[in-house]
């Protein structure tokens, strides 16, 4: 399948040109760069007010993106095995492309996760799985949305955003100080979470590498390559937090 663009999603905000992202890009590696040589004199910042409101939006975008991928890929009687993408202008169709549009401007906005830690000093968790992950994700989702919104690309956004959901709930509840931390024994079941949702995307992906299936093998390799690089940053992350961590 050649990659030409998507004429629907073409001239969508973010997605005519790779301009915009590039420059998002640009300016989030800056700050991360820049950001704690800033703050070095300064107070760190509480932000505890705008922390919980930010948290619990992404909790209210991250149940209607799920409720979005899920209910349009049963109405649309998608297939989980192989499923092309619906080019066309239909109601479903076109349901579809937006809700992958939201997805890919939910990791714009994700990026301020990056800059409240710096805010509040918390440099230590700006690790490079924290900005490999923020940062690839939204160039991930634009070539996503500019070639291919939807088809087998809506079981990662579907399922990314299921786990977000329990995510940004987790910060929310974090967010309201260290009297919350006795509430939060489940952080570990939320990386194992995290962990089960990288294999099903590499079982999804590599599955239609080795079936027919009208879906651009270039995009499945991609998605299998990234998430089998997560995948591997992820147990590190989980060894060292809570295996080693314990001892």
């Amino acid at each position: 399948v050649s990659f030409f663009s998507d004429l629907r999603t073409d001239p969508w905000p973010l997605v005519y040109s790779p301009l915009p992202v590039i420059l998002v890009f640009t300016s989030y590696l800056f700050i991360v760069a820049l950001g704690p040589s800033c703050m070095r004199q300064r107070q760190r910042l509480e932000l505890r007010a705008l922390l919980l409101t930010y948290n619990l939006a992404m909790v209210a975008l991250s149940s209607y993106m799920f409720y979005e991928f899920l209910v349009t890929s049963v109405l649309a009687n998608y297939s989980y095995l192989c499923q092309p993408v619906d080019y066309s202008r239909s109601e479903l169709g076109m349901r579809m492309a937006r809700v992958c549009w939201w997805f890919f401007f939910s990791k714009v906005i994700e990026l301020l996760d990056t800059v409240f830690l710096i805010l509040r000093k918390k440099q230590e968790q700006v690790t490079f799985l924290h900005v490999y992950h923020h940062g690839s994700m939204l160039f991930n989702w634009w070539s996503g949305v500019k070639y291919v919104p939807g088809g087998q690309a809506f079981f990662v956004g579907m399922l990314n955003s299921f786990v977000h959901i329990f995510m940004y709930g987790y910060y929310a509840l974090a967010s309201l100080g260290p009297q919350m931390r006795q509430h939060l024994w489940w952080k570990r079941y939320l990386t194992i979470l995290q962990l089960c949702q990288f294999v099903a995307i590499a079982a999804h992906s590599s599955y239609n590498l080795f079936t027919e299936c009208p879906f651009p093998d270039g995009f499945n390799t991609a998605v299998l390559l990234y998430v089998l690089s997560l995948l591997a940053l992820f147990l590190r992350f989980y060894h060292q937090t809570y295996v080693r961590g314990k001892r």
